[in-house]
C-alpha cells in the first residue's frame, strides 16, 4: 500500500499479518484476531489484505492512517527478513549460473527457475532446499560463521533425525562457503515450479521426522560409496573418464567448483 504513513514510514514488510492497528485519528483499533464486522471483514484476516477502500469504522479515516499498537509477530518477520538476505545471494548466484552456463544443457528443464524453499535456523547454519532447473539439492549456509575455507569438492555426512546424508563443500563468489546434498538431478519429472516447490517443502518436513529413518538413512550407501572410491578402476570407470558427457557431480554443481590443478575443466 502507497502512502502509509502510521508506522515504519510504509514499509510494510516489516509489520506481521499478527499486528494490531490503530488510528492516529481516533484512536480505532484494528485487530486481525477479530476482522471488522461492520465490513465484514473474516477474523484473521491481517491489515494488509484488508480492501484498498476499507476505512476506519470509527471515523472514515484512511488505511494509511493506521499505526502499530502491538505485533506479535515482529520478531519472526525480522529474522525472516534476515534468512532471506542470505538466500537472495543464493538465488542470484545460481540464477547467474542458469543463464551463463546451463540454459542450453539438454538436460535441464525450462519450466523451473532457481527458488530458495522453507531455509531456517538449524545448529547455527540456515538449512533449506535450492531448486534450479537442473538440480534440486538439500542446502548449508553459514550462520554468521566463515566458511571460506571450505575446499570444493569435499564431502561430510551430516545427520539429521531421518538419517545419515553426505554433503558436498563448495564456494560460490556471492554466496561464500555452503554445503549440498543433492536430491533430484535432473529435472525432468517436475512438471511445474509448484510441484517442485511442494516436494522441497515435504523434503523439510521429512528431514526432521525420526519415523523416516529406516528409509532414507544413507550411511550404508555412503560407505558402499566410499569403498568403491577406494577400489581401482574398471575398465567401465575408465569408459566413463573419456566421456565428454558431463558428470552428475559436474551437473549438480553447474561445472562450478573450481577445477584442481592439472584437472581437465
Amino acid at each position: 500500500m502507497s502512502g502509509f504513513e502510521g508506522s515504519f514510514l510504509g514499509a510494510k514488510d516489516k509489520i506481521s499479518p499478527q499486528a494490531i492497528m490503530e488510528c492516529k485519528i481516533c484512536w480505532t483499533p484494528y485487530d486481525p484476531a477479530e476482522g471488522d464486522d461492520y465490513r465484514q471483514v473474516d477474523p484473521g484476516t491481517p491489515f494488509f489484505a484488508l480492501p484498498d477502500d476499507w476505512s476506519c469504522p470509527g471515523c472514515d479515516a484512511p488505511k494509511a492512517q493506521f499505526m502499530v499498537v502491538e505485533d506479535p509477530g515482529a520478531e519472526a518477520v525480522r529474522e525472516a527478513q534476515r534468512i532471506a538476505a542470505v538466500t537472495d545471494r543464493l538465488v542470484a548466484d545460481f540464477t547467474e549460473v542458469w543463464h551463463a552456463k546451463m540454459r542450453d544443457v539438454p538436460i535441464v528443464n525450462k519450466a523451473l527457475s532457481v527458488e530458495a524453499v522453507g531455509f531456517r535456523v538449524h545448529e547455527g547454519t540456515l538449512l533449506g532446499v535450492l531448486i534450479s532447473p537442473w538440480f534440486m539439492n538439500l542446502v548449508m549456509l553459514p550462520d554468521g560463521a566463515d566458511w571460506s575455507d571450505l575446499v570444493a569438492g569435499e564431502k561430510e555426512v551430516i545427520t539429521f533425525p531421518s538419517g545419515a546424508y553426505e554433503f558436498l563443500h563448495n564456494t560460490r563468489e556471492m554466496v561464500g562457503g555452503y554445503k549440498a546434498c543433492s536430491l533430484f538431478s535432473p529435472m525432468g519429472e517436475f512438471k511445474t515450479q509448484k510441484d517442485a516447490v511442494d516436494v522441497a517443502r515435504a523434503v523439510m518436513v521429512a528431514l526432521f521426522d525420526a519415523e523416516n529413518q529406516a528409509e532414507t538413512d544413507r550411511t550404508a550407501d555412503i560407505r558402499a560409496a566410499r569403498e568403491a572410491e577406494l577400489a581401482p578402476p574398471t575398465a567401465e570407470d575408465e569408459a566413463e573418464t573419456l566421456d565428454p558427457t558431463p558428470s552428475r557431480r559436474a551437473v549438480i554443481t553447474g561445472g562450478l567448483a573450481e577445477a584442481p590443478a592439472g584437472d581437465a575443466a
